[in-house]
């Protein structure tokens, strides 16, 4: 893999930009063994404005990492606004938002589309919410189940078009205890889907911080294709000892796959931008806890200067 890389931005950041070219060599490999991306975005205290685009290859393979998909080009332009009332003490900001994200086959053939416009609004404490409405469009390149729990599969090639709405709300992070939460109602692919998910976290000051991510999804498809319920659950702990010694632990149980994951990872910086790190994965079925698989891992990083 060879690839050239290029960031810029003017002198007042106002414009800033990032492109790329990456190219797989292999036997057989072609110009289509190929990578390549670039974006451009204008801000200020009021206006941000951006445009992204990816040319993924159909024979790209990422020696150094991963990738979803192969063979389509993606745009996405968009844009948002924000006004500043003076007359206010608890508004800081509010103002609306657009984007638009379409994806094209190698016969240029629109295989994804989402449209999305939003109104947000920041309070003086640092809180936010956000609202939106999308609509997406999906053309399946092969069969696929939406609940992913082994049930009666779309065809490939077929096409669905679907509306939905959101909210989100973000509290103070300042304050020891804070969270977010987000909720959606619409359609999904042939049938409907109503979600809830959120994140709680309090601060044990200087100790460390307990939390909570949960997400619930309530899918709703016609016979003969399954409908679900799924749920997500996962509490953390961060807990420091000291300045220089940490250890966080993630578990989280998901009914979809019947797992039940645990991670638990120490942490000793015994240097500057030197760590020790040991991390213990684990994954097991949920209903009898026989174990999947384990692994243990040691990361030493030393910063010579």
């Amino acid at each position: 893999m060879a690839g050239l890389e290029y960031n810029f931005a003017s002198a007042d950041n106002r414009l800033q930009g990032k492109t790329f070219y990456h190219q797989a060599f292999y036997p057989g490999a072609g110009m289509n063994a190929a990578a390549a991306s670039g974006n451009i975005s204008y801000s200020t205290q009021y206006l941000k404005a951006g445009i992204d685009q990816s040319w993924i290859g159909s024979d790209y393979i990422a020696e150094a990492g991963y990738i979803r998909r192969t063979g389509f080009y993606e745009i996405t332009p968009s844009v948002s606004y924000l006004f500043y009332p003076s007359g206010s003490k608890r508004i800081i900001s509010h103002g609306p938002g657009a984007s638009f994200d379409v994806i094209f086959d190698p016969e240029v053939s629109i295989t994804d589309r989402e449209t999305q416009l939003s109104y947000s609004i920041g309070w003086q404490n640092k809180s936010q919410l956000s609202v939106s409405m999308e609509e997406q469009f999906v053309k399946l390149s092969r069969a696929f189940d939406p609940t992913n729990t082994d049930g009666e599969k779309l065809d490939a090639g077929e096409q669905f078009n679907w509306k939905s709405v959101r909210a989100g709300f973000t509290s103070d992070a300042r304050k020891l205890f804070n969270y977010t939460l987000n909720a959606s109602i619409g359609g999904y692919y042939n049938g409907n889907r109503w979600n809830v998910n959120g994140l709680m976290n309090y601060r044990i000051q200087p100790y460390g911080s307990v939390g909570m991510t949960m997400s619930y999804n309530n899918i709703s498809l016609p016979e003969p294709y399954n409908s679900a319920e799924l749920i997500l659950v996962g509490p953390t702990l961060d807990i420091t000892f000291t300045d220089k010694i940490f250890l966080t632990t993630f578990v989280q149980y998901n009914n979809q796959i019947d797992n039940l994951n645990m991670n638990i990872r120490f942490q000793w910086r015994f240097a500057p931008v030197s760590d020790l790190f040991i991390v213990y994965t684990g994954n097991s079925y949920t209903e009898n806890f026989v174990n999947k698989n384990r692994g243990l891992v040691v990361k030493l990083s030393y910063w010579f200067n």
